[in-house]
């Protein structure tokens, strides 16, 4: 028995990993890798000789840092199963189809400037929306707690993971010659007290933890510090006649600014003005979420049983079309605009970034994590200058970090996580995957002071017998 690490090991996205048990693997996510751009691309279009052989490739969550590779991996021949959670598997119904669908225009969009322009750049997408059809019509839904036999010698289990909607801690039950592992990989690791989701559980018997380890080095400020920040970056912008630009991941990011938002205007704490959410894939993802109460807090769970709509803040308005896309990008008026992608890596945030950064009246809010060599990394630099569709840009709106809408376990949450499975198990192993070095030696010198002594920090290609 191997665990293998052919992605996110060093760095936050592109999750990709590998459980070897005799002449069978199995692949656990398929994500993008998201950063400097020709890299990222080279490398997404690059998977592992193995991929396309596994004899199953299992999903925690619906993230493209998980998910967004899935298409590849089909288009280069893998047939077999992809197993995720039902609300997974409805999410990514929408998401890898948007996906692709951005892909496309983005490389229309860069091969009219490049024609313009007179040089050869062609660019060609990374797949297309019939590949994404074909790697959502491969997922089979398994849901939480319901164990099924993956592979000869593999048992999967998912449990909840409290991160998005849909997220799973999955757990694999691996005989092999007689010797029985279980391996519990978190996905990403959500957070006790988010208000729209169950919290993760505690799964007994893990031998081997793979643990994300995003947010390993540091602690996250309380939720209600977060609303009065949120308020006080809303009102001053608005007071100087600027507009709030919001980069936020479609899932869950997205949901969780409106939560924010509803609960401010509620109590009066910033002014109403208008809000637009110019992100189809949000505004289809908000209505995934009513599709699965199962998976929400009960509280909030009650409130959409009636009329009251968490998610629907006064003022709120939906950006469907390109037309009214750009509309709003030459408004001018103050307002608040919620758009993909979270690491301002593609999406229409850009053309909002394009025409908004270079006016000191506008506020840009990151209210997630940022990957290295992503604009939006570049930008809670607070960097002078930035590239936006490869032209430079003056950075002369604020730019405000807002960690605490984070959906990631902190370094606390993700150190008492492993103990609740060291307390209800024999935890012998923990491998560390999905962080920064930094994060990752910060997470890992956290769990030894813990008496934790066999600690991994995965690196790329390298792998542990279970």
């Amino acid at each position: 028995m191997k665990l293998e690490f052919h992605g996110a090991a060093g760095e936050v996205t592109g999750s990709l990993h590998r459980l070897v048990v005799g002449d069978t693997s199995i692949g656990i996510d398929c994500g993008l890798v998201q950063g400097r751009r020709a890299e990222s691309n080279a490398r997404n279009r690059r998977l592992p000789a193995w991929a396309n052989t596994a004899h199953a490739w299992l999903l925690s969550h619906a993230h493209l840092d998980h998910s967004g590779n899935l298409p590849t991996l089909v288009k280069q021949g893998f047939t077999g199963n992809i197993y995720a959670t039902p609300a997974t598997r409805d999410l990514c119904g929408v998401m890898l189809r948007d996906s692709a669908m951005v892909q496309e225009q983005d490389a229309r969009y860069l091969n009219r400037k490049a024609e313009r322009e007179g040089t050869d750049q062609h660019v060609t997408p990374l797949y297309n929306v019939a590949d994404a059809d074909r790697a959502i019509n491969q997922m089979i839904a398994l849901p939480l707690r319901r164990t099924l036999t993956v592979a000869p010698g593999v048992s999967l289990t998912f449990f909840e993971a409290g991160h998005v909607l849909g997220s799973a801690l999955v757990c694999l039950d691996v005989e092999e010659a007689g010797r029985r592992r279980r391996l519990l990989f978190t996905g990403d690791l959500g957070r006790e007290e988010l208000p729209l989701l169950n919290p993760p559980e505690h799964v007994p018997g893990v031998n081997v933890l793979l643990t994300e380890s995003t947010y390993g080095d540091r602690l996250h400020g309380p939720l209600s510090a977060l609303d009065d920040t949120l308020a006080q970056v809303v009102t001053r912008t608005v007071k100087r006649g600027g507009r709030v630009f919001i980069p936020a991941f479609a899932l869950e990011r997205a949901q969780e600014v409106l939560f924010a938002l509803s609960r401010l205007l509620a109590a009066k704490q910033m002014p109403a003005v208008p809000i637009y959410i110019d992100s189809p894939l949000a505004i289809a993802i908000t209505e995934i979420y009513k599709l699965h109460p199962e998976s929400l807090d009960p509280a909030l769970r009650q409130r959409l049983s009636g009329d009251d709509d968490p998610f629907a803040p006064p003022g709120l308005h939906y950006v469907s079309t390109a037309d009214q896309s750009r509309a709003l990008q030459s408004s001018g008026k103050p307002c608040i605009i919620i758009a993909g992608s979270g690491m301002c890596e593609g999406g229409r945030i850009l053309h909002h970034l394009n025409h908004g950064l270079g006016d000191a009246r506008n506020t840009v809010a990151i209210v997630g994590f940022q990957a290295q060599h992503t604009l939006g990394r570049r930008l809670a630099e607070r960097r002078s200058t930035v590239r936006v569709f490869g032209m430079e840009r003056d950075v002369r709106a604020e730019v405000v970090l807002l960690d605490g809408l984070s959906a990631h376990a902190d370094q606390a949450g993700l150190v008492a996580f492993a103990q609740a499975c060291r307390q209800a198990g024999e935890l012998s192993q923990v491998a560390l995957v999905h962080g920064e070095p930094e994060a990752a030696q910060g997470l890992s010198q956290a769990l030894q002071a813990q008496g934790f002594g066999n600690v991994v920090v995965a690196s790329p290609g390298a792998g542990i017998e279970l």
